[in-house]
């Protein structure tokens, strides 16, 4: 069985010419992302920018079934740590539902806006623009939108319970749901503990946990970029679910629904693999 690799001089300076070769390259890309139009042709770009990024970080990317044709589609997930944001268009294409706060990123966000992505306001009394922000890029994009309903990354453990408020839009509406579960493991298929997830490859902040272990030192965005890059990667294994019947079903059903069918399904896979 893999284990973490122990950290060294060469590792460190492995990963210091990875990130300084990633910083590089957002560099010399700059000026293409500046002047492509904000449309499904800088959402098609996204997929070869965070190919790059998943090269050097060392991230594999195993992929079980297929996302549905139909549009709009809203395919929705556990979320363990940032590389989410690029496994996702490299695997399937597509763009996010994303928090507003993240728009304020340097420079992250400015990207990520030309990339599709839509930032919504999840505070209460912002719902009805949100939701109307949503309800208009489902219905004009050709490409699915990726949702992580958690609204938070976690030491991935476990799932946590789906917000409601972010299945307004799907009720009454043609828009399809369809799950998909997403599993660590190491680059060989290996499964990684609980307590090396929470120390290593997942990227969250201790407070928003409930269960499980957690990390000694928990790092920035581009910290935990780097200690991967030290890692040698991991692979990402992705589980395409069917999408469930959800007419008739309110906000809360819907989340109860779509909650219970990830959780159940990722806590499936992470047993199997760990026996």
């Amino acid at each position: 069985m893999a284990r973490v690799r122990k950290q060294n001089f060469f590792n460190t300076f492995g990963a210091v010419i990875k990130f300084v070769s990633f910083w590089i390259m957002v560099v010399i890309q700059l000026p293409i992302i500046l002047i492509l139009p904000r449309s499904k042709w800088s959402v098609k770009y996204m997929s070869f920018f965070m190919r790059v990024l998943l090269v050097l970080a060392g991230i594999k990317i195993r992929v079980h079934g297929k996302i549905s044709s139909h549009r709009p589609l809203l395919v929705i997930s556990n979320h363990i740590s940032i590389f989410e944001i690029a496994t996702f268009p490299v695997a399937f294409g597509g763009s996010f539902i994303a928090k507003k706060e993240m728009e304020s990123w340097p420079l992250v966000g400015w990207v990520a806006r030309k990339f599709g992505v839509v930032f919504i306001d999840r505070r209460p009394s912002h719902a009805v623009d949100a939701l109307q922000q949503v309800q208009q890029t489902l219905a004009t994009v050709s490409y699915p939108i990726f949702l992580f309903p958690e609204g938070t990354t976690t030491n991935g453990a476990y799932v946590k319970p789906f917000k409601s408020t972010l299945f307004n839009f799907v009720e009454n509406s043609d828009v399809v749901v369809q799950p998909l579960v997403m599993n660590y493991r190491f680059r060989d298929g290996s499964p990684i503990s609980d307590a090396d997830m929470a120390e290593h490859f997942a990227y969250f902040n201790n407070s928003n946990q409930d269960m499980g272990p957690r990390c000694s030192r928990e790092r920035s965005a581009f910290g935990q970029v780097f200690h991967i890059m030290m890692l040698g990667g991991f692979m990402v294994e992705l589980t395409v679910l069917p999408p469930p019947p959800l007419a008739g079903m309110n906000r809360k059903q819907i989340a109860e629904t779509l909650h219970k069918t990830v959780s159940d399904k990722y806590m499936e896979l992470k047993d199997k693999h760990a026996k």
